[in-house]
């Protein structure tokens, strides 16, 4: 899939869950993460010191199962493959 595609679909509608929400996109991606099984640990990088303390509140977000499955239907499996998608 090629990347111009993959960010017109994607991105806007994620965004849009994460505005609905009240939090960032990256806490978003974050508790989304969380709630993927007891095995999954993401490990978030920074390079400004205020975003430590945004993403950690990541692990209070409570998605709802509807939330997740509207998630889940935008990001399958296998959909994001290749090198790089930025």
């Amino acid at each position: 899939m090629v990347q111009w595609f993959w960010k017109a679909t994607m991105v806007p509608p994620l965004m849009h869950i994460a505005k609905e929400l009240d939090v960032t996109p990256a806490q978003l991606a974050l508790s989304w993460l969380l709630h993927q099984g007891k095995d999954i640990f993401p490990i978030p990088g920074t390079r400004r010191p205020e975003r430590i303390d945004e993403n950690a509140k990541a692990a209070d977000i409570n998605l709802s199962d509807e939330t997740l499955k509207r998630i889940n239907d935008l990001a399958r499996p296998g959909l994001a493959e290749g090198a790089t998608l930025v």
